[in-house]
């Protein structure tokens, strides 16, 4: 399952992700998204953990304060490719 998380404090880093839901069970991967151009946080990022750990994970961190920010915390609808996935994809349509 891939969660999305937004309203995250600018200072958070991928190991303050992986510390938060890591209690709940094995993360797959986790990361912030950043601005290209300034690699400033945009201030939501993405973790990937097996359903029904993520389930777990978004049940309990939903609203909760994470770094003196409320977080929210859901499954992602639309999440982000992977690299290895968008190469394909790019390679197929050329």
């Amino acid at each position: 399952m891939m969660i999305f998380i937004y309203g995250l404090n600018y200072k958070a880093r991928r190991e303050n992700l992986l510390e938060l839901f890591e209690q709940y069970g094995t993360v797959t991967s986790a990361r912030i998204i950043v601005d290209p151009e300034t690699k400033r946080s945009r201030g939501y990022g993405f973790v990937e953990m097996s359903d029904e750990e993520g389930a777990a994970a978004i049940a309990a961190l939903n609203g909760s304060i994470h770094m003196r920010r409320p977080i929210h915390v859901e499954v992602a609808v639309n999440p982000p490719k992977k690299r290895s996935e968008k190469k394909s994809v790019e390679q197929a349509a050329n």
